[in-house]
């Protein structure tokens, strides 16, 4: 019986983000441990982010970030499950976060681009966004030539 692992790694110039397949003949433990060391090690030059949903002070994964935004004076993160209050100004967090992965839409938000469903680019010249659960959100008028010469740069 075999226990290594097959590992390959094939160069692509055209790929910005390093991609990972698996092949397997079923999920298991052994398979939800490999993942969890590639997202360990992947995550690693970019930290967690605490933030607090009440009572309790979570550390939040890069991945799982949809939006970072505020709401009246508080800085907030939304993930699928949950909407968190972090101790820091959006600035500092965007000195953190993965540039090749998020992006300031505006003085008050920064999206995740892996969450993006698709972007709405209207006639008037507006930009809105819809993630991935379905929220909606618009790009700063400010900010919608440099949006509009991102999303042509990447077609």
């Amino acid at each position: 019986m075999k226990h290594m692992v097959d590992i390959e790694v094939v160069i692509d110039e055209s790929c910005t983000d390093p991609r990972v397949t698996i092949h397997t003949n079923a999920k298991s433990a052994r398979v939800e441990n490999i993942i969890e060391a590639v997202e360990k090690a992947a995550e690693s030059d970019f930290p967690m982010i605490p933030g607090s949903d009440g009572d309790n002070v979570e550390l939040i994964s890069q991945r799982d970030i949809i939006r970072v935004f505020t709401e009246g004076r508080k800085i907030l993160i939304r993930t699928e499950e949950k909407v968190y209050t972090v101790n820091r100004t959006l600035s500092g967090i965007e000195e953190v976060l993965n540039s090749d992965r998020f992006l300031r839409i505006s003085q008050s938000e920064i999206i995740n681009l892996y969450k993006v469903k698709c972007f709405d680019i209207n006639t008037v010249g507006t930009i809105g966004i819809v993630f991935e659960n379905g929220e909606r959100t618009w790009v700063a008028r400010s900010r919608v030539k440099a949006i509009k010469d991102m999303i042509k740069k990447s077609m």
